[in-house]
């Protein structure tokens, strides 16, 4: 492997325009924005890729909140991927380790996307400069992916052919434990049902009515009854969109449920959905309503990349673990003090490391192979992961414990210690962009990989071609 030690070009790089990005982290945070809205987000990281001297794409895949940038010419095209969606109700002041929601909107950064997006863009200027300064070939590219929080943007992205030319992916995600990420998510699809029956005078001729509520509480049970008789590492949640209505004396006459369907792997979740939609079509046979079915979003599980994990890893040894103060580490101890010792030891049980009892902070690098108990949920990462080779780090930015899309997330987001944590992450990202690039082995090793994990099960979409991103008008203020 290429040797690069902790004064490598690609490192000061990364360190000499830090400030910058971090900034760029900030005024995102600053700007908390939805799935498919992040209309200022994507400005401000538009407008970094200009002054950085990246060639832009805009409207990427007919995603208005979606850009990429690219730097260098011939050779492998290695893309580094970033995100910048918040969350609904996670509005928080920063520094603050109380619950004390800003005025406005309510959104908040409470899964570190603002962090995500700058230190991928930090990594791919890193790249881009390196690039320019020894003459070497090939391509970095910047992918600023919006609404990964339930929109699967790069299931979209994937589905338009955006990574049709792309050797291999690196990304990350901040988090309270520092590693390389064992790829383990799960696929999933969000389907809404809407039941229409009948309304009619619940009291004065109930027997002439046919309720669509009814038929969501029935499906409800059903859903609820299958969990017996699946995997058990299979998930169905719900949520009721809209139950009919507030009268009580109206037979509510439409109705609408969202479901999401998790399952360890694509062809379990293809199973699953079947029998969700079974049980939707027996409730409306029992209530002698009709149901559509409309799919909001879907996206794979996650793919592993042995080379590429190997080379982060590598990295991740040469560099260590975040180099966090004492100031880092009282801040952390405060957010620690509004949660439960049980959010603590779950998350050390996650990674399989032993409680540090005064360790408020993961200033090391989990040991890869250590196995915890893993608390797995879902990302549009995966679908990139099915099309090209991709590995993926954590990084600590926040608190041991911090549980994700909280307030605790949001009230660390512009800290000293979430700043560190994105340097840290660029730097890994931008050290794996270089190996695959200067090392010819790691690629082909990468790609022969990547056919092993596919050939038997071939890549399909889960996005039905029909559905089509949910895009959002671009508000006047960003305009």
């Amino acid at each position: 492997m290429t040797e690069l030690t902790n004064s490598d070009p690609i490192w000061a790089y990364a360190d000499a325009k830090k400030q910058a990005f971090c900034d760029l982290a900030d005024r995102v945070w600053e700007t908390p924005e939805l799935c498919y809205g992040e209309y200022r987000s994507v400005a401000e990281h538009t407008r970094m890729l200009h002054e950085q001297g990246f060639r832009v794409t805009e409207n990427v895949a007919g995603i208005p909140t979606a850009v990429v940038g690219e730097a260098g010419e011939g050779g492998p095209v290695i893309a580094i991927l970033g995100e910048y969606d918040a969350l609904p109700g996670l509005s928080q002041e920063a520094g603050v380790a109380e619950p004390k929601p800003l005025p406005g909107n309510g959104n908040g950064h409470g899964c570190g996307h603002n962090l995500l997006g700058s230190a991928a863009l930090l990594a791919a200027t890193a790249v881009k400069d390196w690039l320019a300064a020894t003459g070497r070939k090939g391509r970095v590219r910047y992918y600023g992916c919006p609404a990964e929080e339930g929109g699967a943007a790069k299931s979209f992205m994937v589905r338009a052919g955006a990574f049709d030319d792309v050797d291999a992916a690196i990304t990350w995600h901040p988090d309270t434990f520092t590693r390389v990420w064992e790829p383990l998510s799960l696929a999933n699809m969000r389907i809404d049902f809407t039941f229409t029956g009948r309304a009619s005078h619940a009291s004065a001729a109930p027997h002439l009515g046919r309720s669509a509520l009814d038929a969501i509480e029935l499906m409800n049970i059903g859903a609820n009854y299958m969990r017996e008789h699946m995997p058990s590492d299979a998930r169905v949640h719900y949520a009721i969109l809209d139950a009919g209505g507030v009268a009580p004396n109206v037979v509510q006459a439409r109705a609408t449920v969202r479901y999401l369907i998790r399952s360890k792997e694509l062809p379990g979740l293809f199973s699953l959905i079947e029998r969700v939609r079974k049980i939707a079509d027996g409730a409306a046979l029992m209530t002698e309503t009709q149901v559509e079915a409309k799919v909001v979003s879907a996206v794979s599980n996650l793919l592993a990349n042995t080379p590429l994990e190997d080379a982060m890893a590598a990295a991740f040894e040469r560099l260590g673990g975040v180099p966090f103060d004492a100031a880092d580490r009282a801040f952390a101890a405060k957010i620690q003090a509004t949660l439960s010792q049980n959010d603590i030891e779950s998350d050390y049980a996650s990674v399989g490391v032993p409680v540090e009892e005064g360790k408020p902070l993961c200033d090391y690098v989990v040991p890869r192979f250590l196995k915890g108990e893993p608390m797995v949920g879902s990302t549009d990462v995966g679908d990139v992961s099915w099309k090209v080779p991709l590995v993926q780090a954590l990084v600590a930015t926040q608190a041991i414990g911090t549980p994700g899309h909280s307030w605790q997330v949001t009230a660390q987001g512009k800290m000293p210690a979430a700043h560190k944590g994105m340097l840290h992450a660029a730097k890994i990202m931008a050290a794996t962009a270089v190996e695959a690039i200067s090392d010819e082995t790691l690629l082909a090793r990468a790609k022969q990989d990547f056919l092993a994990r596919t050939e038997k099960t071939p890549y399909v979409c889960p996005m039905p071609p029909e559905v089509q991103p949910p895009l959002q008008p671009r508000p006047a203020e960003a305009a």
